[in-house]
């Protein structure tokens, strides 16, 4: 827990103050032979689990550059393990990116080493997750929201609202939905009781999910409490989560594009939809590690991430948006137009992207910090 303080408070200094990190890299020289990934699962294919989708064989083979990945199921989970070191790279969502920032766990990057940054989306290039003073700490690698994914046995029509997995209520089959729904395991979900609250107790004031005050934080644990009694299982391993949509029962659950695309293939019934109250969702950022011991495999990987047919696959994969708009248009992957516009490239205004929690927030005077969010989610599962 002390690392998790640690963050909270290095996180504010940022704010008030500049921060010295390593030097940035002027060119980009031989590779050092391979390159080590901190990645979400599902980010960085070689054809193992499906040959149609492999962005690392032609890579190794035109840089020389062997791709070692290491999969983390959440953002603490990263962050753990960029503070161990050993790693190159990192694809950090937004609640991770700042932490890292501020722990000087990962360094600025020279965008005049990639030469395909222009490429990149002008809503994500000056992102506020991964862009501090105006120095940029990563390259936009992909985004989505965290979609309410549903049985569609069981709900005939979409649900409308996240109600469904909030609050007890009896489902369209007409049973309870009590045991039957699952939860995100990670503290940043606290944000999606936040922004449940922001549609149904407007009363409370909150004008963003990640900037509460006491009370709107202390309202939010409650509707979590409550929600403790219906949830089957917290969930933070994408396929156990198919699993238990498959096996166990389970009916409705936030989620990602990932788990639903893949359950689909497998023609199992699901389907997915964003709720009217909005959505949570993670905009995800490729960061150097300050002292990653292969930066120019590592420089090398990053401009090879924003080709746009690997941008392409891995929209169509994942079921998220590219970081790259011409991955849906320009024919180079397997991601056309239709299908931009199904995984949601022009919701970016309904999703409330993945930040840290910090105390001086913008929209307040004083905001419940990230550490508090860790402590205090763990009670909430543990049935405190």
């Amino acid at each position: 827990m002390g690392n998790h303080i640690a963050s909270g408070v290095a996180i504010t200094a940022m704010l008030l103050s500049n921060v010295a990190y390593a030097d940035m890299l002027t060119s980009v020289g031989p590779g050092e032979g391979q390159v080590n990934i901190v990645a979400w699962p599902g980010y960085i294919e070689s054809g193992e689990t499906d040959p149609a989708f492999d962005w690392v064989s032609k890579f190794e083979e035109a840089t020389g550059c062997k791709v070692n990945v290491k999969t983390a199921n959440t953002s603490d989970e990263m962050v753990a393990l960029m503070n161990e070191g050993g790693f190159d790279l990192v694809t950090a969502s937004g609640d991770a990116s700042l932490r890292l920032i501020a722990g000087k766990r990962v360094q600025e990057i020279n965008t005049d080493l990639i030469p395909s940054w222009s490429a990149v989306d002008d809503r994500l290039k000056d992102a506020p997750w991964h862009t501090v003073d105006g120095k940029h700490y990563g390259t936009p690698y992909m985004w989505g929201p965290n979609v309410l994914m549903y049985n569609t046995e069981v709900f005939k029509e979409a649900p409308d609202s996240w109600s469904v997995v909030f609050e007890e209520t009896t489902l369209p089959d007409g049973k309870s939905n009590k045991g039957r729904v699952q939860a995100y395991d990670g503290p940043i979900y606290i944000a999606d009781a936040a922004l449940y609250l922001m549609t149904h107790k407007p009363e409370l004031g909150i004008t963003s999910p990640y900037e509460l005050n006491q009370e709107q934080y202390d309202a939010a644990l409650n509707l979590l409490r409550g929600q403790r009694q219906l949830v089957s299982r917290y969930w933070h391993d994408a396929f156990i989560q198919m699993d238990d949509f498959k096996n166990e029962g389970v009916v409705a659950s936030g989620s990602w594009p990932f788990q639903v695309n893949i359950l689909a293939s497998e023609t199992q019934p699901v389907a997915s939809v964003i709720p009217t109250e909005g959505a949570t969702g993670w905009a995800d950022t490729t960061m150097m590690h300050v002292d990653a011991a292969n930066p120019n495999c590592s420089y090398q990987w990053m401009e090879h991430s924003l080709a746009s047919n690997l941008q392409s696959d891995l929209a169509v994969w994942f079921g998220a948006n590219p970081s790259v708009p011409a991955a849906c248009t320009d024919g180079r992957g397997m991601l056309d137009a239709a299908g931009c516009t199904t995984n949601g490239m022009d919701d970016f205004d309904r999703i409330k992207f993945w930040t840290t929690p910090v105390s001086k927030c913008e929209s307040q005077g004083e905001c419940v910090p990230y550490y508090r969010w860790v402590s205090d989610y763990i009670g909430v599962i543990g049935g405190r």
